[in-house]
């Protein structure tokens, strides 16, 4: 009986170092400009520009969590943590799903209030504040743009900054068409849409968030073509008790038992299963277990 390990954490820190660095970039840029934005939604008496601002204020709350999400994430498992604290780069993702969904719930019952009784508006203020929020955006969109595929947390906050940079281009038309034609209603209009474009985004990361949670397979992993070129390599009689999850959200990882058969070398087999799931399927963390005979426990399901 054989089993394989494989770690790559190495290569994690210099991804966690990268990550910190953007997250720490992104954070300062949409957090100083979160407090003026507030101010003059206020100050203009503008929905839209309030509406962005909450978008914004997630975004610095979100930047921040994915900060403490990297930082716990890199201790080192204990005793009572075995796998370490990656998970908890997933919980933090969720939550700032969860809290965008919240806001935009918010934007939307003020808007609607707003369309039947609109209020005035400093459109001159509005576009003003929205054409700085526009380049803060795209200097955090910038930023944050090479880690968006490594990283859940990475992704969760460029999706929220694209939201706000798209945000803070309705709120310029916006501007321009109130300061043109006086019509007040096209500010809750311009907010509502804002909340209704980043639902989809918003539901897309927490289902993302939500497969990991379940110990799905990743995506693009097909449990069944797994199975197949497992069985495919020479010296594997069968298999059961196949797993493929993700730990982390760049930390793909499988376990398997192979029945190897008579007169096979174990230690090769074991070799070139390992060998197999990292080149074509990316599995670079695989535990192997090589046996004789299958398990008594090995059901249908794990074969």
């Amino acid at each position: 009986m054989a089993a394989d390990s494989r770690d790559d954490g190495h290569a994690h820190d210099h991804t966690a170092g990268a990550n910190t660095r953007q997250l720490t970039i992104a954070l300062g840029l949409t957090g100083t400009f979160l407090v003026a934005e507030i101010a003059g939604g206020l100050y203009f008496n503008s929905l839209a520009l309030l509406s962005d601002a909450a978008h914004m204020f997630t975004d610095a709350a979100a930047l921040a969590i994915a900060l403490l999400a990297i930082r716990i994430g890199q201790r080192a498992a204990d005793d009572k943590r075995t796998f370490g604290y990656r998970r908890f780069e997933i919980l933090a993702a969720a939550f700032n799903a969860v809290l965008l969904f919240l806001v935009a719930g918010y934007v939307l019952y003020e808007g609607i209030k707003r369309i039947f009784d609109p209020e005035p508006v400093g459109s001159i203020g509005m576009l003003i504040v929205a054409g700085i929020g526009l380049g803060v955006n795209l200097i955090a969109m910038r930023v944050l743009a090479a880690g968006k595929d490594k990283s859940l947390n990475i992704k969760g906050a460029y999706l929220e900054v694209w939201a706000d940079m798209l945000g803070s281009l309705g709120v310029i038309v916006a501007a321009i068409v109130i300061t043109l034609t006086d019509w007040r209603w096209v500010d809750p209009v311009v907010a509502i849409g804002i909340g209704l474009w980043v639902l989809p985004r918003t539901w897309i990361l927490l289902r993302d968030t939500i497969h990991i949670l379940l110990e799905g397979a990743p995506r693009g992993v097909v449990l069944a073509e797994v199975r197949v070129a497992i069985e495919a390599i020479d010296g594997v009689d069968s298999l059961h008790d196949l797993h493929i999850w993700v730990s982390g959200a760049d930390q793909p990882s499988g376990t398997v038992h192979l029945v190897v058969s008579d007169g096979a070398e174990p230690e090769t087999v074991r070799r070139a299963v390992a060998e197999l799931l990292e080149a074509r399927f990316g599995l670079h963390h695989s535990t192997i277990q090589t046996e004789g005979e299958a398990c008594d426990d090995a059901g249908a399901l794990h074969r």
